[in-house]
């Protein structure tokens, strides 16, 4: 069993945290595997290649939404600091400032 996506040992940390180490690593790897696609059907000329491509690249957005969705479950304060800045308005950084001061402060 690899242990790259660990930085302490993995027999000393308890089920969960393994669990949440490693859907923060198929969350990294959506996130990558979205890039690559993107990349792809910028430049496929073949309009039957490009569409499966594009299929593809819906499946990558679902996985990594329900990867999100899991972990924020797991960490309320992450889905407490998410809820300031996803879906709203406005200036992306001052409602990332914003969120994050309030996180926490109920």
């Amino acid at each position: 069993m690899s242990t790259d996506q660990y930085h302490e040992p993995p027999g000393e940390l308890s089920q969960s945290t393994r669990t949440f180490a490693r859907m923060c690593a198929s969350l990294s790897e959506e996130a990558e595997a979205i890039g690559w696609y993107e990349q792809r059907i910028a430049v496929e000329q073949d309009d039957v290649a490009r569409a499966i491509m594009l299929d593809s690249l819906g499946e990558e957005y679902k996985h990594f939404c329900m990867e999100l969705e899991f972990l924020m479950r797991a960490k309320p304060l992450w889905r407490e600091t998410a809820r300031g800045i996803l879906f709203q308005d406005g200036d992306i950084v001052e409602n990332g400032e914003a969120a994050e001061a309030a996180a926490g402060s109920d």
